[in-house]
């Protein structure tokens, strides 16, 4: 995607057409749920699916995706499936900043 100011300027050059159409003023309005979007010919995804998991999270383990310090992090407890970067789970992201020590629920 882009910052509104660069979607401005994307849409002024001709650059985005719905469903076959381009779109030649600023501020239509579109459903990406039900209309084909394409910029540069590219087809847009709709918005991802979004799950939301309740781990007990055990001592020892940082919640972050990754940690510079390689210790055992939230996302090592998480089990993914081979298919994917993140598994048949989808993108994931921990919530909150808990440290090594703390255990308890975090989502």
């Amino acid at each position: 995607m882009a910052s509104r100011r660069k979607a401005e300027e994307i849409i002024l050059a001709g650059r985005v057409e719905v469903n076959g159409q381009v779109v030649a003023e600023l501020g239509t309005k579109h459903d990406p749920a039900r209309d084909h979007i394409r910029v540069d010919g590219k087809l847009l995804k709709g918005q991802e699916l979004r799950s939301y998991y309740l781990l007990n999270k055990p001592r020892g383990y940082v919640t972050t995706l990754d940690d510079p310090q390689k210790r055992a992090t939230v996302m090592d407890l998480m089990k993914k499936p081979k298919a994917g970067p993140h598994g048949g789970l989808g993108r994931l992201y921990p919530v909150g900043r808990w440290t090594i020590c703390p255990r308890g629920c975090c989502w």
